[in-house]
């Protein structure tokens, strides 16, 4: 990944062990530089959930920043996950992946198996356009750090929820995810909508 960037896990600042240690009050005062307007729930998570949900073990959330001024350019969260998949939904090749990691309900034709989910995902749009982060390098980050996951604890599957856009589409089957099935979600700051969830095998 390029090296123009550093992630941290928030935890660096929640410990009070770390060297890092900045505290809570510190920590939301650092978040608030951020603005997604183009996807209030990205913006209200790491603003109103981030900090709690590390805390709960609920899910990770990862700071990525310029290394030169030490701006946030984005963010993203991981957690695990249980998924249900549909083998008429999935190639052969991948139902056979599929079979060795998780448990088939012969009644619904479903696998279920655990995975790692990119719950969040987000680049700081109050940043001038020259000083953005790329989607590409912040999604590489994400999946990076499941790697580096998976040498220690194992997994096979990676998969992320977004919204029926077709330029989000685009974007994750690019970088080789593949739908799957998809959801109706809602939260607090949108109606009722539809979750397109796509997977990839590590």
């Amino acid at each position: 990944m390029s090296s123009r960037y550093l992630t941290v896990n928030i935890r660096a600042y929640l410990d009070k062990d770390e060297l890092t240690y900045i505290g809570e009050e510190s920590l939301y005062d650092l978040l608030s530089d951020f603005s997604c307007p183009n996807n209030p729930d990205v913006e209200y998570f790491l603003s109103h959930n981030a900090i709690e949900f590390t805390k709960k073990d609920q899910s990770v959330t990862y700071l990525v920043f310029d290394d030169e001024d030490a701006s946030l350019v984005g963010y993203f969260s991981l957690t695990v996950k249980p998924i249900s998949i549909r083998a008429s939904n999935i190639s052969k090749t991948m139902a056979k992946k599929l079979s060795r990691v998780s448990i088939l309900n012969k009644e619904t034709q479903s696998y279920t198996t655990a995975a790692y989910l990119i719950a969040q995902l987000g680049k700081n749009y109050s940043l001038p356009m020259s000083k953005q982060i790329s989607g590409n390098i912040l999604l590489g980050f994400a999946l990076e750090t499941i790697s580096s996951i998976k040498y220690s604890v194992g997994g096979v599957i990676e998969f992320i929820e977004c919204e029926d856009n077709e330029f989000l589409l685009s974007f994750y089957t690019k970088n080789h995810f593949k739908p799957f099935d998809t959801r109706i979600t809602t939260s607090k700051n949108t109606e009722p909508h539809t979750l397109h969830q796509l997977l990839k095998f590590i």
